[in-house]
């Protein structure tokens, strides 16, 4: 397998990047109209952790963790490592020492559609991960393959420079053109939500705040009294 690593990739801007940071996965996902997150079982290692930053993305030989050291130099400050395999992997193909590198790097964490180890050392240092497996079976430096190209996750297209968002409910990548529009339209989101929690918190239901009642109706839903769903299961029998 040949391949190439790319140098100097264009890179959402940094203020966009940490403007996405003060949201959740799931209000980014819905304001980019549920679109963009990586399947359920890319999962953290940790919790209690949100990071955002810039992909530099590795399209590695599964079993093999070479093209992840040659990626280890084109990381940066604000850059989270996306790593994934020509075919499916659950090889432990990165731990703590990669950790440490990239830490000292500058990157906020990773992403890999893989396995990864060390896992309490990691949550030790406060190297933020999510990954597809935990597996201490360990990996060659063999087979080239690629660094900063287009990757595929989950059906997720993922390029060098978008932004990645994870925290405890998962992974979610923004296009990087697309960056500053999905951070506002997150934080109009979050404000409704606000408006809502306000809301509930004063003893509204979803039912009416949402309009939901219509919809029961037109859907045949039918409100009965104990009395009378206990009268016609009898007829039904």
């Amino acid at each position: 397998m040949s391949g190439v690593i790319v140098t100097n990739p264009p890179k959402a801007d940094a203020e966009d990047v940490d403007a996405l940071a003060g949201f959740g996965v799931a209000t980014v996902s819905e304001a980019m109209g549920r679109t963009g997150l990586l399947g359920p079982e890319v999962r953290p290692v940790q919790q209690g952790v949100r990071v955002a930053g810039t992909a530099v993305t590795v399209l590695s030989w599964p079993g093999d963790n070479l093209m992840i050291h040659a990626a280890v130099e084109q990381c940066g400050a604000g850059d989270i490592l996306v790593v994934t395999t020509t075919s499916p992997s659950t090889d432990g193909m990165f731990g703590e020492l990669f950790a440490t590198a990239l830490h000292r790097r500058g990157v906020r964490g990773l992403v890999i559609n893989a396995g990864i180890r060390d896992t309490q050392e990691l949550r030790e240092m406060g190297f933020a991960a999510w990954s597809r497996a935990v597996s201490a079976q360990g990996t060659v430096k063999a087979t080239g393959g690629s660094v900063n190209v287009p990757v595929a996750v989950d059906g997720q297209v993922i390029r060098p420079g978008d932004v990645i968002l994870a925290d405890d409910d998962g992974v979610v990548v923004v296009p990087r053109e697309r960056a500053r529009e999905t951070a506002e339209k997150s934080a109009a989101r979050e404000a409704k939500e606000a408006a809502s929690r306000a809301a509930f918190l004063e003893g509204q239901l979803g039912l009416d705040r949402y309009g939901l009642r219509d919809t029961l109706k037109k859907l045949g839903v039918e409100y009965k009294t104990y009395e009378q769903y206990a009268a016609s299961a009898v007829e039904r029998s």
